[in-house]
């Protein structure tokens, strides 16, 4: 089989922040991320409506311990080794939830994913 006939294993991929997003994590270990809304739609509500320039997003439970570790230097399933290793079978099932965070977290813009 040669490499055009292999599909691609995700868990391979390589999670990173994107740098447009800022984040910070307290003294309870409790990540907050900050998105600047931008562009025209976003200044007219924060204009009309008083919308925040700025939203903050609380991360919750496993995504605390999760979002650090997406720093571009692990692969999905490294990152998911350090998550059951941390959280046991609180994380399980562990794959499909953690493709499914990264998946939204990319989604969402927060993160990119490359191809290892």
């Amino acid at each position: 089989m040669d490499k055009a006939d292999r599909k691609d294993n995700y868990l391979d991929f390589i999670p990173f922040h994107d740098d447009k997003i800022r984040w910070d994590k307290n003294d309870k270990e409790e990540i907050t991320l900050y998105i600047e809304n931008k562009g025209i739609f976003n200044r007219l509500t924060q204009m009309l409506f008083k919308k925040p320039k700025v939203t903050q997003i609380h991360l919750e439970g496993m995504g605390n311990y999760i979002w650090p570790l997406l720093d571009g230097s692990r692969s999905i399933y490294d990152v998911g080794m350090l998550v059951k290793e941390k959280f046991g079978e609180e994380a399980e099932p562990l794959f499909p939830r953690l493709i499914q965070y990264i998946k939204m977290l990319e989604g969402y813009g927060f993160i990119k994913v490359l191809k290892n």
